[in-house]
């Protein structure tokens, strides 16, 4: 791996201009400083609209446990705002026993437990989560990122498409009550991707050198 891929591998991601926040960063759960119950009950939140429309999304009330074990599959980012957590998604590699067949594929990573805080939604968060996913993705070498949403959830469909993704497909998870629809993407070149604009003051040359590459 190129030695600007490794150092991307390193950052700390942030956004900045997220509409009613100075700054936010995106950085690795980390459990000696994160809440697992504050993790839990964001995911709880933001997704308690679809448990209204009757639809049970593991995310919806999940224990911690189940959030934990989730997490633990794939690397768990946090969204962060004044020292506050305010969002989350988990980017999983393939996983040759998952019961989605899209996710399966060696060349498809997958995006789960992915939610913002109702109070913080409308700010660009979701879609700064799905910027790190598609970079995440791009480093690692995969060409299609995928998640699944409930086909009743138009909202998030219609979402999901306004930010590159199309419909692949469709799953009835076990224990579901719906059919889900499956997303997916290409991925693009990190050529072709955004780096974070924040990193550490001792890696600005290196990061300020690998934007001009």
């Amino acid at each position: 791996m190129s030695k600007s891929l490794e150092l991307v591998k390193t950052l700390v991601w942030a956004a900045h201009g997220c509409r009613g926040m100075d700054r936010l960063v995106l950085r690795r759960f980390d459990p000696a400083r994160d809440s697992l119950d504050e993790l839990t009950e964001i995911l709880h939140r933001s997704f308690a609209r679809l448990g209204a429309m009757g639809l049970n999304c593991t995310c919806v009330d999940q224990s911690c446990r189940t959030t934990l074990e989730r997490l633990t599959r794939g690397d768990c980012y946090v969204a962060v705002c004044d020292d506050r957590l305010v969002g989350t998604m988990t980017l999983n590699e393939p996983d040759e026993n998952a019961r989605c067949e899209l996710y399966r594929r060696k060349d498809v990573a997958s995006i789960h437990q992915l939610g913002v805080d109702p109070a913080y939604q409308g700010r660009g968060i979701g879609k700064s989560l799905l910027a790190l996913a598609e970079g995440w993705a791009a480093i690692r070498g995969y060409k299609v990122l995928a998640l699944d949403t409930p086909s009743p959830a138009s909202h998030l469909i219609s979402f999901y498409e306004g930010r590159g993704f199309g419909i692949a497909g469709s799953a009835h998870f076990e224990g579901k009550h719906y059919v889900s629809a499956i997303l997916s993407k290409t991925v693009a070149s990190t050529r072709g991707l955004a780096l974070a604009t924040y990193v550490p003051d001792a890696e600005k040359s290196q990061a300020s050198d690998m934007r001009a590459a």
